[in-house]
């Protein structure tokens, strides 16, 4: 018997799909969204500068003697700027550490229900106006420091800071600063709270499985994954401090620049702004103070640059990696 068998005809190979997957039109329509949003915060930025540029031009092309102050804008500029910065910079210095101990204590330490209420007070304070904390810090919380200030005067006087006559009134950058410490608190605290409930929880139970006691958890877990969410909730307290405006307008009495934090004087960039610009229509004087508010906004870019770059070199070790 024979066993020969024939050859089956080799069959014609499948079309093969295409790797390329077809988008939706919904996927086409929100990446578009997603870019075209993108797109206009950098329109924006640009138009925002490009209108700052124009306007701050005759500025630096007028006689110096013209300028407020007698001797050009960089005179009549920088003790603004530095009266912005150094009371930003005490915002944050105080505001820091409370803010992380808060989001610690919320996250780690305090019961839940306790924990949440604590977490929902400390939100509504973003919700206070500004003008109320410069009521609050103008009316109540100024005169209250008086003898503080005095106190400080007489017994660390040799320190500049500290030097100088007292103020009368407590209207000083130091009493700005604090109104600003409680003003960017929410922000600092709600930012860190979420970062440190992030944390893993498998890292929190090795932690513990070891030995290390909650608070020593909290030091080598919670707070190196912590870390980068902390600097960039800091970093928006800084930009909403150094943005400020009607608070730190009604708390400071206006006057010249001293580096002394316990007297009377000294201004700020949006300060100055919101107190001269109503009076300023036309003229030199809206250049100038246009002219300043350019300046806060290269400050302002240059510090949130600078933490999106410390972010990034954080972000590349943490409790997750």
């Amino acid at each position: 018997m024979s066993n020969t068998t024939q050859d089956a005809p080799p069959t014609s190979p499948a079309p093969a799909r295409s790797r390329k997957a077809v988008r939706r039109p919904g996927d086409l329509v929100f990446s578009g969204l997603s870019i075209g949003s993108a797109a206009l915060i950098l329109v924006i930025l640009a138009g925002v500068a490009i209108f700052l540029i124009i306007n701050a031009l005759p500025v630096f092309e007028a006689d110096p003697e013209d300028i407020s102050g007698g001797n050009g804008f960089f005179s009549y500029v920088w003790p603004l700027a530095a009266g912005t910065v150094v009371v930003s910079i005490i915002a944050m210095v105080l505001a820091t550490p409370v803010a992380v101990g808060i989001a610690l204590y919320v996250s780690h330490y305090a019961p839940k229900r306790l924990g949440a209420s604590i977490g929902f007070v400390i939100d509504l304070l973003a919700a206070v106006p500004s003008v109320v904390y410069g009521l609050w810090g103008y009316m109540v919380f100024a005169p209250q420091m008086r003898p503080f200030y005095e106190w400080l005067s007489e017994n660390m006087g040799w320190l500049p800071i500290f030097g100088g006559n007292p103020s009368t009134t407590g209207r000083t950058l130091l009493t700005a600063g604090i109104v600003l410490a409680v003003m960017i608190l929410p922000i600092i605290t709600s930012v860190s709270r979420e970062v440190f409930l992030q944390t893993p929880r498998l890292h929190e139970e090795a932690a513990l499985a070891l030995g290390a006691t909650k608070w020593e958890m909290i030091r080598t877990a919670v707070l190196p994954f912590g870390k980068p969410g902390i600097i960039g909730g800091t970093m928006l307290g800084l930009g909403r401090a150094l943005g400020e405006t009607m608070a730190v307008a009604m708390i400071l009495s206006v006057g010249p620049f001293t580096w002394s934090l316990i007297s009377s004087g000294n201004r700020t960039i949006p300060g100055e702004i919101a107190l001269n610009f109503p009076e300023a229509q036309g003229g030199l004087r809206m250049h100038e103070l246009i002219a300043a508010g350019l300046v806060l906004f290269v400050i302002t870019l240059a510090v949130n640059l600078v933490a999106r770059w410390i972010v990034q070199r954080s972000a590349e070790f943490s409790g997750a990696n």
